[in-house]
């Protein structure tokens, strides 16, 4: 489900429950490996590249390639909070863009045997930049669905 906040256009708000508990989806977030398995905006998308140093003020490197093109979809940022497994803040940005960057939030909610993940993603330039992004969280999160369901 996906969401602004109230008076806000930068705001990106998306909610997704997954089963699992908490600690194997925050795994998934940022472990390298699993990150390889479903870090993809959509059908046909492959991730190439999952690098993470994660702890506060580490940097990662999140990569996938578009079905039609040779080209790698790049996204970086920098650590602000690991609070694991509730929590992760993180800068956004696409690599060799000269986009602003932009920051994530995704707390992980503990629901028994479900974990609810709440991501916010703000400081868009504008509503257009954000309902690309909400398009492509949606892929990249159902895919993390069809993973974690299948692990």
């Amino acid at each position: 489900m996906a969401t602004t906040r109230a008076g806000s256009d930068t705001v990106l708000v998306l909610s997704r429950t997954f089963t699992g508990p908490r600690e194997k989806v925050f795994r998934a977030w940022t472990d390298p490996k699993v990150l390889k398995q479903w870090w993809a905006a959509g059908p046909g998308f492959t991730p190439t590249i999952a690098e993470v140093d994660l702890r506060v003020g580490g940097r990662y490197r999140l990569g996938m390639r578009a079905p039609d093109k040779d080209v790698d979809h790049i996204v970086v940022g920098t650590y602000r909070e690991v609070q694991q497994p509730a929590r992760l803040v993180y800068t956004w940005a696409w690599e060799g863009s000269g986009a602003p960057e932009t920051v994530v939030t995704v707390e992980f909610h503990d629901r028994g045997t479900q974990t609810e993940v709440v991501l916010t993603h703000e400081q868009f330039a504008d509503a257009t930049d954000r309902d690309q992004h909400a398009g492509g969280w949606g892929g990249c999160l159902d895919s993390l669905e069809r993973v974690l369901a299948g692990a």
